[in-house]
């Protein structure tokens, strides 16, 4: 395993100049070192990869800018690049926490995934209410989704699963849900803050249609029926309850 990094850390860009600084600079800022930086940009036009590059000297940095099919595109790019024995996921407008450096260096069991708490916010000056952040069971990742930057995973979850594109909003959410349902997969939770994420960002402004009319299948096939007919169940109470 020498010179395989601990972490790979994978972000995807797109014109995000704005952002990716600061975003780069919280990895640069934390004391655990021994990862990567992978970035996955879609072409930008504006001064990302500029911004990029000048941070080559900081940290181990790989990098391709073309056209891609969307973030989840992108992201499994970067598992493709990506070298360390946990990957981890992040966006431009986020920012690693001191705690994530703790979290890491919990790392040891290359079948487990490790997660812990993110601090949201709304760039609009909202206030958070943390619904996808804490510890998940099942059930509960059932009823929805956990904050895909909590999470630190076995990079061995990527020889058995990927992003699936025809999911443009939720492929996250669904590979978390089928990740939870394998038992190949410890999941250790730590209540750490491990990143500052924005609560307005792409997913939280666009429908998945197509996500939202397979998930009770995908919860199905992942979790079993007993975890299936409690989530219908309580579904059918919430839809009864509307009308």
């Amino acid at each position: 395993m020498s010179g395989t990094p601990a972490i790979s850390i994978i972000i995807a860009t797109y014109n995000t100049a704005k952002d990716i600084g600061g975003c780069l600079d919280s990895i640069a800022a934390q004391s655990f070192n021994d990862l990567e930086v992978v970035i996955v940009d879609g072409g930008s036009t504006d001064q990302t990869m500029a911004l990029v590059k000048s941070y080559a000297a900081r940290f181990p940095l790989k990098w391709c800018s073309e056209k891609d099919n969307g973030i989840y595109d992108a992201l499994n790019k970067g598992v493709k690049m990506a070298s360390g024995r946990w990957l981890y996921f992040l966006g431009a407008d986020d920012r690693v926490l001191p705690g994530f450096s703790e979290l890491a260096g919990k790392l040891e069991d290359e079948h487990a995934v490790y997660y812990g708490i993110t601090r949201e916010y709304h760039s609009d000056g909202r206030a958070p209410v943390g619904l996808l952040t804490g510890e998940f069971s099942k059930y509960r990742m059932a009823k929805g989704a956990i904050n895909h930057q909590a999470i630190l995973y076995p990079a061995a979850v990527f020889q058995h699963y990927a992003y699936n594109l025809r999911y443009r909003v939720y492929s996250d959410y669904e590979l978390n849900i089928r990740v939870w349902g394998d038992t190949r997969f410890k999941k250790l939770f730590y209540p750490i803050p491990v990143v500052s994420y924005n609560m307005t960002g792409f997913s939280a402004n666009n429908p998945d249609t197509v996500f939202l009319a397979e998930k009770p299948g995908i919860i199905r096939e992942s979790f079993g029926w007993l975890v299936y007919v409690r989530f219908m169940l309580k579904e059918w109470k919430r839809r009864r309850k509307q009308s």
